[in-house]
């Protein structure tokens, strides 16, 4: 723990008010442990921010145990509950509800640090979760030791040391902690890193996290320096509105246009950008770029990027769509809710995935809603047939027949109705094909 009390030494002052992210698991106890150490001779306030999930049967009791905890060590606690959950993605729900918590603590305290236990281990799955994922330049780095706020700093002190590190520190200091049993369940991904991924670097190299550490840093700079760029070049060619002119996006670098997209998208995603990743940067540039005058994307949480001739911009699609028309290329988040990805295998043949060959059809392909007299060649069947006896025999609703996605390619033959039938396009299961579509 020497690298964490050396960097803290640095950071914290007389005085000091600090909040404190802390689960009672082991990493948030071992830094209680280490600030409470440093209070001695600093005179710090430590604020105990807790969040019970009310997922586990646990977690009442934990709670509990931890405000009596801080009771006992003269430390102030703050805890709320999390009755329920939307029909968002949880994590990343719960992380939102997590950190406007911690935030609103800060202001009410005025505190200069808010403190979490993110270690060494953390970040190495991160890391790796974000690349096998996608995601941007910032995504990428994983997460930063220290994040300035406008009013105060986010420190992740334990980014040094690896969870082995803090099992051996509380064991050594007698530290009591709760431990979370999902954190050992496979069905989450981070789990399955953990168990599997981890383990195999950590024999390759015991300080591995230590050069995870400086990939992040490294990234974050270059992150950095294309930010500042990109709010430069911003400037020159966007209007008031937030209208990009096609012509001079086109002219600026290729990274530098990632990030404009990436900042364009900062202001309709904010805590929700991990819902962002390169996928859908790289679907707005195929629709900038594009012979289509006039064209859209739709991507998560109902916002629209938009290509209107010699414009581009994102809007927030309030009104019901009547009809749509989308390019796929690697991906389209279409306006039902539903997806259509490519993928570059699967062992699954129903009706939600589809197999073509490039030499049948010509691309780009296009996701659509059904024309007044589409027909598509069933796979199985002699002749074609009306997409809307299709939608009758399947016993679609008649209000989810105008959404429901139908793929094209570019000379308009229906190749696939997703989730319903597939065309004489689709290419068996055990024959080779070039394009594998999954609806999910």
């Amino acid at each position: 723990m020497n690298k964490v009390n050396d960097f803290l030494k640095n950071i914290l002052k007389e005085n000091d008010v600090v909040v404190i992210g802390c689960s009672g698991g082991p990493d948030s106890m071992a830094l209680m442990h280490i600030l409470m150490n440093f209070r001695k001779n600093m005179n710090l306030s430590l604020i105990c921010a807790h969040v019970n999930h009310k997922i586990r049967v646990e977690s009442d009791k934990e709670m509990e145990w931890l405000q009596d905890f801080c009771e006992k060590n003269d430390i102030i606690f703050e805890g709320m509950c999390i009755n329920n959950y939307g029909d968002d993605n949880f994590h990343n729900e719960a992380r939102n509800i997590r950190y406007n918590f911690f935030e609103s603590l800060v202001e009410k305290y005025s505190a200069k640090y808010l403190m979490t236990a993110h270690h060494g281990d953390d970040l190495i799955e991160t890391v790796l979760m974000r690349i096998v994922r996608g995601s941007t330049l910032n995504g990428y780095s994983g997460f930063k030791k220290v994040v300035e706020r406008e009013n105060y700093s986010i420190i992740r002190p334990l980014v040094f040391v690896t969870k082995d590190e803090i099992l051996a520190y509380d064991s050594k200091n007698n530290i009591d902690y709760a431990i979370d049993k999902s954190n050992f369940s496979p069905k989450y991904t981070r789990n399955r890193y953990r168990k599997i991924v981890l383990p195999f670097l950590k024999k390759e190299d015991k300080n591995v996290h230590l050069k995870f550490l400086k990939y992040s840093e490294m990234l974050s700079k270059y992150d950095e320096y294309l930010e500042k760029e990109a709010i430069a070049c911003l400037d020159k060619i966007c209007d008031k509105d937030k209208n990009i002119d096609i012509e001079k996006f086109k002219k600026q670098g290729s990274l530098i246009q990632n990030k404009i997209i990436t900042n364009l998208l900062k202001d309709y995603y904010e805590d929700d950008l991990i819902l962002i990743s390169d996928v859908h940067v790289n679907l707005i540039k195929n629709l900038i770029y594009s012979n289509r005058s006039n064209s859209s994307v739709y991507l998560p949480n109902s916002v629209v990027a938009i290509k209107s001739y010699s414009k581009f911009y994102l809007d927030v699609q309030t009104d019901q769509i009547d009809s749509y028309e989308i390019e796929l290329v690697d991906y389209a988040n279409l306006p039902n809710g539903k997806n259509i990805k490519v993928v570059d295998s699967s062992a699954v043949n129903d009706n939600n995935y589809c197999r073509l060959c490039n030499k049948d059809i010509v691309l780009p392909l296009r996701v659509r809603t059904r024309k007044s007299g589409d027909r598509m060649k069933v796979k199985g069947l002699n002749g074609s047939k009306k997409v809307k006896d299709i939608f009758i025999d399947s016993k679609i609703p008649v209000n989810k027949r105008d959404m429901w996605p139908v793929v094209v390619d570019s000379t308009d033959t229906v190749v696939w109705i997703p989730g319903l039938k597939k065309s004489k396009f689709d290419v068996s299961k055990n024959k080779k094909c070039d394009i594998i579509l999954k609806y999910y």
